[in-house]
């Protein structure tokens, strides 16, 4: 893995990585950019992104969808070291209908607190087991 090797010339987080927009950089390695997101839903909120241009975790290579988890478990571990919230969330859209905004592979560590009033936790109610029995079923003949 090179880190400049696989990065288009139009999409805004490969210019991240090059340098040609400026960034809150946190750190990076020859695989992964992680930076501060500039929109954040908490203070900490920060991303990374693997240094090859993948839109999705679909289409991401393994070797680069390895090198991002690892380097948002660097960052996970940092930011909790740093401002010691009550929780994390790690995060990762996929397409229009997650709200993905950005078509370059990335993860959010989003620091939480108890009474932080971030929205994005769903309440817990007991599904169809019958019917989770059956999707388990269908989801498992399209594992590769």
């Amino acid at each position: 893995m090179s880190a400049h090797d696989g990065l288009d010339n139009d999409c805004i987080f490969c210019k991240i990585i090059r340098c040609e927009i400026p960034s809150f950089k946190i750190f990076e390695d020859d695989s992964v950019f992680s930076f501060m997101d500039i929109n954040p839903v908490a203070p900490g909120h920060s991303l990374v992104i693997p240094k090859f241009h993948t839109p999705n975790i679909f289409e991401a290579p393994d070797i680069w969808a390895a090198a991002t988890v690892n380097g948002i478990q660097r960052l996970a571990r940092a930011v909790k070291e740093t401002l010691n919230p009550d929780g994390i969330n790690i995060l990762q859209a996929n397409g229009p209908g997650a709200a993905q905004s950005v078509f370059h592979l990335h993860m959010h560590v989003v620091p939480r607190w108890a009474d932080d009033d971030v929205k994005m936790n769903w309440g817990i109610s007991p599904g169809d087991m019958d019917a989770i029995g059956k999707l388990a079923k269908q989801i498992s003949k399209n594992v590769n």
